[in-house]
């Protein structure tokens, strides 16, 4: 399907359904519609076209990572020595390569990224680092943070409010 590329309006049912669908993306359209309070057509129908608008970009299902022997978790501040289009371009499709890394944002200030990536031990930590990351050419700059514990973590946006 393709997908537009143009701001959509929200109205309240909208945002109901899509806080609906935060806390729980295989909830049935029936059950949505009651929730919403609209007819199972109508809903669906909303749903599609918030999808093709590309508001609900996939449905996925979250795993837990302690559970999967992934508990140590990572940021990694990282500073390029070099800031021309096809460097920042080289960097940023290395990343995409590494399964480890769940987060890459290109930043402001003392860092030019910053990446959040998963182990499940400190030896694949520093394997990562110096096979994965410390070869990048660009790469001058690596910062590494453990977690010690997550305090908070969520997938759920804060929408507003039409009230």
């Amino acid at each position: 399907m393709k997908r537009s590329n143009s701001n959509v309006k929200l109205d309240e049912i909208d945002l109901r359904i899509l806080m609906a669908i935060q806390a729980d993306s295989r909830i049935s359209n029936n059950s949505l519609a009651k929730r919403i309070n609209l007819s199972q057509p109508a809903t669906h129908n909303r749903l599609k076209r918030l999808e093709f608008a590309g508001v609900i970009r996939k449905h996925v299902s979250l795993l837990d990572r302690d559970k999967l022997g992934l508990d140590l978790v990572c940021f990694f501040y990282v500073r390029l020595n070099v800031h021309s289009e096809q460097s920042l371009k080289r960097f940023e499709e290395a990343v995409q390569n590494m399964p480890a890394i769940l987060e890459c944002h290109y930043l402001t200030g003392q860092f030019d990224y910053s990446l959040k990536a998963v182990f499940p031990n400190r030896k694949a930590l520093e394997q990562f680092e110096r096979q994965s990351l410390t070869p990048i050419p660009e790469v001058v700059q690596i910062t590494t943070s453990v977690v010690l514990s997550e305090i908070k973590y969520t997938t759920v946006l804060p929408l507003p409010s039409l009230e």
